[in-house]
């Protein structure tokens, strides 16, 4: 019964995650009709702000965590989750893009061109696809491809063993 209510709060924190993302390059848009300064840029930017801060970050940790949570207790551990992951993380890189941009775009002088509204949403909608059409699908990946180094236990120790040192003060 818990994996069904974590998969349910999953769900739907991933919803208003990616429904968050996908809205808030429209509302980055609207900046230049709002023009320089005024009650109308000062109301836009609060409630983009808001709708970042409130509600998209936190589905966004809300949906990780549950997601997490769900990958150990079902004890999945597979080439297709790994993959997925990979996209998941891309999805992050964007969630963050999407911040970095709610900071500089109502800056005096800033815009967000159409453009790039409509390729952040391609971007998002096809990250989002990737990620629904790996956990629906679960196909079956081949490693082959990979060094056998990473398929020995302790390998990738071993392959980082001269980078790790280097890393740490």
């Amino acid at each position: 019964m818990t994996i069904v209510w974590l998969k349910s709060l999953h769900i739907a924190a991933l919803v208003i995650w990616c429904g968050g993302l996908l809205t808030l390059p429209i509302l980055l848009t609207q900046r230049e009709a709002a023009g320089e300064r005024g009650a109308e840029i000062d109301r836009l930017h609060t409630f983009t702000r808001f709708a970042y801060i409130a509600l998209v970050s936190p589905a966004a940790f809300i949906a990780i965590g549950s997601g997490t949570a769900l990958i150990l207790i079902g004890e999945i551990f597979t080439v297709w989750l790994a993959v997925k992951l990979v996209f998941v993380g891309f999805l992050v890189f964007l969630h963050v893009w999407l911040g970095l941009l709610v900071l500089s775009v109502f800056k005096s002088g800033k815009d967000f061109r159409p453009w790039r509204a409509i390729s952040g949403v391609v971007t998002i909608s096809l990250t989002v696809s990737a990620i629904l059409w790996v956990v629906l699908a679960k196909p079956d990946i081949s490693t082959d491809f990979l060094p056998s180094v990473f398929h020995e236990p302790g390998g990738l120790g071993r392959l980082a063993g001269d980078l790790i040192p280097g890393l740490t003060p």
